[in-house]
């Protein structure tokens, strides 16, 4: 029975949490004999099935098959997650890796995220993700064209945001590194500031007057610009480790499989979350953290409800640059997982404002 307030009394939060403890260990249904087995319980079997059997009226518990134990819901993953679940600790090789890590790419956060996303696969051994969310206005306030010999060069731009983005240039027609110089002075003068849109052809015809007999130069290097920032808005998803989801029976369906990989190569859906665009849902599961859990029919991308999404965003100056998160069965280790994206999505966030990542004891 609930208590007056409304909340699982204390024996039946007891009994579910044990139930999802081993459910996430051995992916197979619990009985109440194993919940007697080793003093786990104090109560008899007949009561512990009692309690089952409410919480399974109750919607937290399913039967699989008549004879069967009971595996969680997604109403019983849930309450787990926003009650029952307690903070993994990192253990002090787990935190110095993820410093080391992090440390080692702090400057650019494309990097950084690469690096995140294949510790969060191999820290969790579920799929991970990176997503660089669409940025609407991006702007440029910093260009550098760095003269490598007479034919090619490399366009350095430093965005509002700090990233940091790089293009080769081969040119057509010998380039004198005065000409160089001299376009890149033009383009920190006309370009900064402004969003690939307002890079109009006035503009463009603006910049090539002012090059003289090196006009030639002008259009190639402002299309770079334009198809870099037109890119950088669009967003992106990266994913490592998928082949970890064959060994979890539930991603056995190679139909299910294919049809989640399928949803991750469109992004879409990740991008529209990400970003903000997706249409917003009230969840419980959004940790005070800011880490967010999506179980089952929660999540936002259809052809993962058979799985749980969780996320947390990275953010700089108090805007979401990134996000980082894994993608694995409803059974996942909850405890671990919202821990660990917590500290590595935290740890870039510190990374790129210029700070070390986090000496966290409680991780």
């Amino acid at each position: 029975m609930k208590s007056e307030d409304g909340i699982l009394s204390e024996r039946k939060k007891q009994i579910l949490k044990a139930i999802v403890d081993a459910h996430i260990e051995n992916g197979e249904p619990v009985g109440s004999k194993y919940l007697t087995q080793g003093g786990r319980f104090s109560y008899s079997s007949a009561t512990i099935r009692n309690e089952m059997a409410e919480l399974e009226s109750m919607g937290y518990l399913e039967q699989p098959h008549t004879s069967a134990g009971r595996v969680p819901s997604e109403a019983g993953y849930r309450f787990y997650v926003d009650t029952l679940v307690e903070r993994y600790r990192m253990t002090a090789e787990e935190i110095e890796g993820l410093r080391a890590a992090l440390q080692s790419k702090q400057a650019q956060l494309d990097g950084i995220l690469d690096t995140a996303m294949r510790l969060a696969a191999s820290m969790t051994n579920y799929t991970a993700l990176a997503v660089r969310p669409r940025m609407s206005s991006m702007t440029v306030q910093k260009y550098e064209l760095v003269h490598i010999d007479n034919r090619s060069m490399v366009l350095v731009m430093v965005t509002a945001g700090g990233a940091v983005r790089t293009q080769s240039i081969v040119s057509q027609q010998p380039v004198p590194e005065e000409a160089v110089k001299r376009l890149a002075n033009l383009m920190n003068i006309r370009l900064t500031g402004i969003t690939g849109e307002q890079m109009t052809l006035p503009l463009l015809m603006e910049i090539e007057s002012a090059m003289g007999e090196y006009a030639f130069l002008a259009a190639p290097v402002v299309r770079c610009v334009c198809q870099t920032i037109s890119a950088a808005s669009g967003g992106e998803v990266k994913v490592d480790g998928v082949n970890r989801l064959l060994s979890y029976p539930e991603f056995y369906d190679i139909g299910k499989l294919r049809e989640m990989l399928e949803a991750l190569e469109r992004k879409e859906d990740l991008l529209q979350l990400v970003s903000g665009e997706a249409a917003p849902m009230m969840l419980s599961g959004q940790q005070e953290s800011g880490v967010q859990v999506y179980i089952g029919s929660e999540n936002p991308v259809v052809t993962l409800d058979n799985s749980t999404l969780v996320f947390k965003p990275v953010q700089k100056d108090g805007k979401t640059v990134g996000a980082l998160g894994v993608i694995g069965p409803k059974r996942m280790n909850y405890r671990r997982v919202i821990s660990t994206i917590d500290g590595i999505a935290d740890g870039i966030s510190e990374a790129i404002e210029g700070d070390a990542p986090p000496e966290s004891s409680d991780g």
